[in-house]
């Protein structure tokens, strides 16, 4: 029996991948993004341990309306490579069900069992925060090299991949790290979707309840113009 730290579930989760899903965010993450919504994540051993088969049947009392909706589990934190015995514990029992699998994460670590867990995976959210390796290291405090391998590697596997990247003035909102990052994805196979996640300040209170200092404070929102914009860019309609 398999066991992992786990933050929390949702049950009708909509956005992080197709249908409705039955989310799991894993506790721990390698990355330290300036604009973290999900601070309490951090620490690997806090909030629930729990097994993997625990977890998964949770999961299935849900299945009627992820069925209807060709919907599944997705596994997000943190950052659930963070984690890889249990990660791949979970997406295992999962498919064991023939539950529909997504595996949300920023590529940052490459656990050596990375390709069993991705040979659990139907659909993988890859999150690159920073197509410059110095810009990614002040904004996350870590390179983005295993990120843009692992974007590669899912590329040269056949696994089935969105796009995601934060927009964040003053850091991302930039058209030539934009066009740099819609050249970069231009060259991979198998990607589904390129997302936009405009930046915002839903978690700035974690920060606070944690005693620490928000580093962006006073960071404006992107607009809806900036963020179709920077879209398009990333989508090669602009």
């Amino acid at each position: 029996m398999t066991m992992g730290y786990v933050h929390s579930v949702e049950s009708f989760g909509t956005v992080d991948g197709p249908g409705i899903r039955f989310i799991v965010f894993l506790q721990g993450c390698a990355l330290r993004c300036l604009y973290c919504h999900n601070a309490d994540t951090w620490d690997f051993k806090k909030n629930n341990h729990r097994s993997a088969e625990d977890v998964i049947q949770e999961a299935l009392s849900y299945r009627p309306f992820m069925e209807a909706s060709n919907g599944g589990i997705t596994i997000s934190g943190g950052d659930p490579l963070a984690q890889p015995e249990f990660l791949e514990a979970l997406l295992r029992e999962a498919k064991k069900h023939g539950l529909h699998t997504t595996l949300d994460t920023s590529g940052a670590l490459r656990p050596p069992n990375l390709d069993a867990i991705l040979d659990h995976t139907d659909l993988v959210l890859l999150d690159i925060k920073h197509i410059d390796d110095d810009m990614c290291k002040k904004l996350t405090g870590r390179s983005n090299a295993n990120t843009l391998a692992l974007a590669e590697h899912l590329s040269e596997r056949g696994t089935k991949m969105w796009i995601r990247h934060v927009l964040v003035p003053g850091w991302t909102l930039e058209e030539g790290a934009l066009r740099r990052t819609a050249a970069f994805i231009q060259k991979l196979d198998h990607v589904e979707k390129v997302e936009i996640l405009p930046y915002h300040e839903m978690g700035v209170y974690k920060w606070e309840a944690l005693g620490l200092d928000y580093p962006l404070k006073g960071t404006k929102l992107p607009t809806s113009d900036e963020v179709e914009w920077a879209e398009g860019i990333l989508q090669g309609t602009v």
